[in-house]
């Protein structure tokens, strides 16, 4: 008894670590650990919405979708570029209409946001600067001159409009991912002068002025065309084909439409959501108190636990809440109440039954676990699928949704149990009176 009542104490110490950690930021923001908020969507944070309309009149039909996820990936890149966090960046097609919609949560100024993103990818290839003329650029910079040139690279003429496509292969040799590049006539003959010029050293490929690969050139190539290897997962090669391609594809955007969204629908939303829970919780904190007496207080105290963890899980991943996201916390409170009291339910049964309070605790994890376990796995393999195709509100619906039915197995089978063993006393003839239940003497 007395190891359980100290992890106790260590669980109600570490409980209100989190409750500082989850609620600093709403006292004062210069206190430890105050500066770190809560990261709040477009519905809740308001922002700019912008809708593109993109050109794909140039590209073949089986390229579209292609390019249009490489543009997608270009852009999203260049917002995060700026410190912007969780943009939302979509393809939307209407017929055979193709549209960019871009969501930029806390950024009002629609023209900042514009510039933000700029326009048709630039895709370029660049040569290792001369080892003398790298040292004098970077000498100047260690003096703290204001130099605009890039010490290691230079441009070598080669852009994308001499790429025509970049494709996924696999080696026959290794079966490791490859990266085919195929260029028209014209950069044939300037690749093969690169090649021939370079032969081994790095060949640096940028875009929109960053770089996105640094093979090292093997031998001439004057073919047109090139493979890139260098111990590529899948994914990696196939993230590095989409971006040449929106280089290479070019896909001309225009702007449709430009709405700077307020934030005063989805903060009165967000108000009436906190003010509805906080109601929700103290009438289930009486209902359980009134029902289950002991162990009501103490779900409780498991129900405030599992409250502030849930709420630093979503600081530190950290979590884009919208209203839909809170939605999805609220409903997984009331799925770790529902723990509670399958277990309570049961506890009261063993009492009835003339079992003595320590089986009954006992008795009621154990007979509790497979119900809590199935419902809870059903949630978690629904909230997976909405996760899965699901779009950005959906997905965050189902990512705080499944975060809070993890946290409430834990809160409800750890912590409530601790507390609840802690808190017991010798057994009596009126202990039972504090568990809700009637006992009932075992028949001799």
């Amino acid at each position: 008894m007395f190891k359980i009542r100290i992890w106790a104490f260590v669980l109600l110490l570490a409980g209100l670590t989190l409750g500082y950690f989850a609620g600093a930021n709403f006292v004062k923001s210069d206190w430890f650990l105050g500066n770190i908020g809560y990261r709040l969507g477009l519905d809740l944070q308001g922002g700019a919405h912008l809708v593109y309309q993109a050109d794909v009149s140039a590209i073949e039909g089986v390229e579209v979708s292609e390019s249009m996820e490489g543009l997608r990936d270009v852009i999203e890149r260049r917002i995060n570029a700026f410190g912007v966090t969780e943009p939302v960046v979509q393809v939307q097609r209407s017929g055979d209409d193709r549209r960019l919609i871009v969501e930029i949560a806390g950024v009002f100024d629609t023209d900042e946001a514009i510039k933000m993103i700029g326009q048709t990818p630039y895709l370029e290839f660049k040569t290792e600067r001369p080892e003398e003329a790298r040292d004098v650029i970077l000498a100047a910079l260690e003096k703290g001159e204001q130099v605009s040139e890039d010490p290691y690279f230079v441009p070598s003429g080669l852009t994308g409009r001499f790429l025509k496509k970049s494709l996924l292969d696999f080696d026959q040799t290794t079966g490791e991912p490859v990266v085919l590049l195929e260029f028209n006539k014209e950069g044939a003959e300037l690749f093969g002068r690169i090649t021939r010029e370079n032969v081994g050293r790095r060949v640096a490929i940028y875009l929109d002025g960053l770089p996105i690969s640094v093979p090292v050139v093997q031998q001439e190539i004057t073919s047109g065309n090139a493979q890139i290897s260098g111990k590529f997962t899948p994914e990696e090669a196939r993230v590095l084909v989409r971006r040449l391609n929106s280089g290479a594809l070019p896909v001309p955007i225009s702007l449709m439409a430009q709405q700077s969204v307020g934030a005063s629908l989805g903060g009165e939303s967000l108000a009436r959501g906190i003010i509805a829970g906080i109601y929700g919780i103290l009438a289930v904190a009486l209902f359980l108190i009134l029902r289950y007496r002991l162990p009501g207080l103490v779900a409780i105290f498991g129900l405030m636990f599992y409250v502030v963890l849930v709420l630093s899980i979503f600081k530190i991943l950290p979590v884009t809440l919208t209203a839909a996201g809170v939605a999805g916390f609220l409903l997984s409170v009331g799925m770790a109440v529902d723990a509670n009291i399958l277990i309570f339910e049961r506890m009261r049964e063993e009492i009835r039954w003339g079992g003595n309070l320590e089986n009954a605790m006992e008795s009621g994890f154990k007979r509790a676990w497979p119900s809590i376990r199935d419902s809870n796995i059903s949630t978690l393999i629904t909230s997976a699928i909405l996760y899965w195709f699901g779009t950005s509100m959906i997905r965050g619906f189902a990512l705080t949704l499944g975060v809070g039915v993890l946290s409430s197995i834990f809160s409800a089978l750890v912590v409530t149990r601790f507390f609840l063993y802690a808190a017991s006393f010798r057994q009596n003839r009126f202990s039972f009176i504090l568990y809700g239940a009637k006992h009932r003497e075992p028949e001799q």
